[in-house]
């Protein structure tokens, strides 16, 4: 005779004290994250979205002014004049800083002799911190105690002084631009170079036997598979370049005649030269807004393509 078989519930129970017991786990590993991300970036978020609809003085109390800081910006000349150089700056540097981080990755993409001497001096940069290489560049360039200005002249490739980061829009521009491809080109090859590796050798090989030429290989091979690393590579770059400041701060100062001023800089000058942090908020706000739909944009671009 064949034993009754136990209610589900009392089999159930322990399955279920078991997957109840793994969530409070999990919970508690990531209880820490959690505090750090609310406490530093949650709870600031909110404080500055806060501030964008107050009058908020450096010294004194606040006043609700909703939305007056909005509709100043479209008054505002210096803001759109820096809208427009950041734009084009960030173009500029995204379009150079990636071609040359994927020709370096090429490079030194297969294992031979001296390949790694040729990777670690091409990362080295990576390692200086952005401020000091910013200060590294200044005195190079400059034109009272520079090099720069002086090896230029001695091989006759330059007749008298040139200010390089003062002197006029171009050349404060090019300063800035040579700064960030040397500083950052070698980071960004490493991340190519990662993509570039975990491609099968198989897939090349197959390639070749076919009759592929080096280009349709690069074409229709190493691009379509290197997608997700070209896609974090390029949200990097852009967002780093419509956050530049450091370069701009301590090169050019926004000049000439304002024409080197990013967008974070006219945030620094509201908030500690003029004053007002709650103006400086709102473009905040607005700048994070434009890097969240780019973001945005970029995941589904690339999820479609998927």
């Amino acid at each position: 005779m064949l034993a009754p078989a136990k209610p589900p519930a009392v089999t159930a129970a322990p399955a279920r004290r078991r997957r109840d017991t793994r969530r409070w786990i999990g919970a508690l590993y990531a209880a820490p994250t959690a505090f750090v991300v609310g406490m530093f970036f949650v709870v600031p978020l909110g404080l500055v979205a806060w501030m964008s609809l107050h009058h908020w003085p450096l010294l004194g109390p606040p006043e609700l002014n909703a939305p007056e800081n909005y509709a100043a910006l479209s008054d505002d000349d210096l803001l759109g004049t820096a809208a427009w150089f950041t734009l084009k700056y960030t173009v500029v540097v995204t379009v150079l800083l990636f071609a040359l981080s994927f020709g370096l990755a090429l490079i030194v993409q297969h294992r031979s002799r001296g390949v790694g001497l040729l990777r670690t001096a091409y990362f080295l940069p990576a390692a200086v911190g952005f401020a000091s290489a910013s200060l590294l560049f200044l005195g190079m360039l400059s034109d009272e105690i520079g090099p720069v200005n002086r090896i230029l002249e001695a091989v006759g490739l330059l007749d008298g002084y040139v200010s390089w980061t003062s002197g006029s829009p171009n050349t404060a521009l090019g300063s800035a631009v040579g700064l960030v491809l040397w500083r950052f080109a070698g980071f960004n090859m490493l991340i190519l170079l990662t993509g570039l590796q975990a491609i099968p050798v198989e897939v090349y090989e197959a390639a070749r036997l076919d009759g592929a030429t080096a280009w349709q290989i690069f074409r229709r091979i190493t691009v379509p598979l290197m997608r997700t690393t070209i896609a974090l590579v390029l949200t990097l770059m852009v967002t780093g370049s419509l956050l530049a400041f450091d370069q701009f701060w301590i090169l050019t100062r926004g000049g000439p005649d304002n024409s080197t001023t990013s967008l974070v800089m006219v945030i620094y000058r509201e908030a500690f030269i003029e004053l007002d942090l709650g103006s400086a908020a709102a473009i905040s706000v607005v700048l994070l807004g434009v890097l969240i739909v780019f973001n945005v944009v970029q995941l589904g671009m690339l999820r479609r393509k998927g």
